[in-house]
């Protein structure tokens, strides 16, 4: 590229999660950091300054000091909410690793996690009582400390808040033992499970210097303000919403406002006033087809189309009116939506363009746990439809042995990325080497350096006749059908030909069928997408790329609680072992 691309602003450095914390008290005071309410019903808003904010960070790591835990580990479980996000500076900004689970695996997996991680203590929310109940019965030597955010009737579990006042009271009392901590950013201290069964999953580890380089890298490509409000509704244990809602977006200042829940999003978006939201695609495909399916209701879909054409003409001129123009469809989003941050899996381009024609910043990125995770984006000026964006600032990525189309294995280098698996130095050293980090993911770079996701390495069809097939490909053109909620592409063993036959899975929307069909019934609904498959996609593809079978149903795919489909319990469902 003639021109760099990767930075346009100046962003601010960070060297660990004390410096973070000293700018929520010396820089934000007594703005707004975060709001929230006790049940979806309630109409009063809770709302925590950034100063008390800091002050609680500061007595519960004091508290947490006066249990001797320091250089030792602590888990953190629970739903997204205002403790999880002081527990989880308390803990790392007091020189103690965090082990953060996922607030939706079953008790035998929580079991299994804190044994393999074998914490010395574990802070928890109420609604995980009896499992740590139980792990207390069986009297682990390791975890010495039950620490329950909320009501608890166990007589050995400590309180969350009687803590919290403990640390406050040792404070007021001369306590020094927090301000003496000097933290070191490079050693491993976050603790981060990879999605997956407890028997597969590996425990990344990360220091507190790769999470400040994302925060750095991520603050010179997007223009986050400090009036911006985001809602926090992909689940916090996950790198992906803690590095860049929570720690990015405190770092700049913003309102975090945690999110009722999925059937709640669009009333918080609205009531809360947001700006900006961190999601999956999944998310934003459905809430795109929303908009579309409430424009065709109203009888607007050609003036919309025109519209948009009008506004993208003025665009090329510098005049800007989408946001007046499309004022009706976003005052349904509350009306201040500007931007929109989404990754983890490719997205439709009609809804990519979609969202921007609206008026809203719609920012698409890639990365792993592994790479703390930002390692691509778009940024605020140069964005182009299905790519990821370019390698951050700081970040160095090339592609793999690329075949004649550039496809190979994304390869990164740089500060974000991860010290090794904890504990399994056959996995390190199987995606470490020579300070590349194999990320297994397939891509490709176009003419001007913008990242093209086309797959993960293992999950590609390679036919008898040597083609591949990226699933992601045909599950966008799929997906890209109206009534269809998501689907999955796999290649199935045919033992007459020793080949693979390219079948789909496809989730169709109930309502949005009986809409389209209102007077056929749901078992004649495969006729009937089978028909578009044929004429919408296939003819649109060479003939060895063709879907061959589909099954079709109402039933959600197996998710991770990011939503990303776990492709290969998906496929073992449908195809047995």
């Amino acid at each position: 590229m003639s021109k760099r691309k990767d930075k346009l602003y100046e962003g601010e450095k960070l060297r660990d999660f004390r410096e973070l914390v000293d700018r929520y008290e010396n820089r934000y005071g007594k703005k707004i950091a975060f709001e929230y309410k006790d049940d979806p019903k309630d109409t009063t808003h809770h709302e925590i300054s950034y100063q008390q904010f800091a002050n609680d960070i500061k007595a519960l790591g004091t508290a947490l000091l006066s249990l001797n835990l320091q250089g030792k580990k602590v888990a953190l479980i629970a739903p997204n909410r205002y403790e999880w996000c002081v527990s989880y500076l308390a803990i790392t900004t007091s020189d103690i690793s965090i082990v953060p689970l996922d607030k939706s695996l079953p008790d035998n997996e929580i079991k299994s996690l804190i044994d393999r991680s074998k914490v010395d203590a574990v802070i928890f929310d109420e609604k995980y009582n009896q499992v740590f109940e139980e792990i207390m019965a069986e009297n682990p030597t390791y975890l010495k400390q039950y620490i329950c955010i909320g009501q608890n009737n166990h007589p050995n579990f400590s309180s969350y808040q009687h803590l919290l006042e403990k640390g406050k009271s040792l404070l007021e009392n001369g306590n020094t033992s927090y301000k003496a901590i000097t933290l070191d950013p490079n050693k491993v201290s976050i603790l981060l499970f990879t999605s997956g069964t407890t028997a597969i999953s590996k425990c990344v580890g990360l220091s507190q210097s790769n999470i400040c380089s994302d925060i750095y890298a991520l603050s010179q490509m997007t223009d986050i303000r400090k009036e911006d409000v985001f809602l926090s509704f992909l689940p916090l244990h996950h790198t992906f919403e803690s590095t860049c809602t929570f720690l990015y977006g405190t770092s700049c200042g913003i309102t975090v406002a945690f999110c009722d829940g999925i059937k709640y999003v669009q009333k918080n978006l609205v009531e809360y006033q947001i700006t900006g939201l961190v999601c999956v695609p999944l998310m934003l495909e459905i809430m795109y087809k929303k908009i579309e399916k409430g424009v065709e209701e109203q009888g607007k879909t050609n003036l919309v189309k025109t519209m948009r054409k009008v506004c993208n003409s003025l665009l090329k001129i510098g005049i800007d009116i989408r946001r007046k123009v499309f004022k009706d469809i976003l005052d349904k989003f509350g009306g201040k939506l500007r931007m929109l941050i989404a990754g983890g899996a490719p997205m439709n381009k009609e809804a990519i363009q979609g969202f921007v024609d609206l008026g809203i910043n719609l920012l698409q990125g890639y990365g792993l746990t592994e790479t703390s995770p930002v390692l691509a984006g778009e940024n605020d000026k140069y964005k182009r439809a299905g790519s990821v964006g370019f390698p951050l600032p700081g970040i160095e990525i090339k592609i793999n042995n690329p075949n004649s189309e550039g496809i190979g294995e994304i390869l990164a280098k740089g500060p974000t990325i991860m010290h090794g698996y904890v504990d399994n130095e056959e996995a390190t050293k199987a995606v470490l080497k020579n300070g590349w980090f194999y990320t297994g993911d397939l891509g490709r770079f176009d003419k001007d350096g913008f990242l093209y996701i086309t797959g993960r390495k293992k999950d590609v069809i390679v036919l008898k006749n040597g083609k591949n097939i990226f699933p992601e490909e045909l599950e966008i053109l799929i997906n890209s059908l109206p009534y269809v909620s998501e689907s999955i592409v796999y290649g199935k063993p045919d033992p007459k030909d020793d080949d693979l036959t390219i079948c789909a899975k496809i989730v169709y929307n109930p309502e949005a069928m009986q809409e389209a069909y209102p007077d056929e019934k749901a078992e004649n609904y495969h006729d009937f997408i089978w028909k578009d498959v044929k004429e919408k996609i296939n003819k649109s593809m060479p003939a060895y790329k063709y879907i061959r079978e589909i099954i079709v149903t109402d039933e959600p795919l197996i998710k991770t609680t990011t939503q990303k489909v776990k492709r290969h319990e998906e496929i073992k469902r449908i195809l047995g072992d």
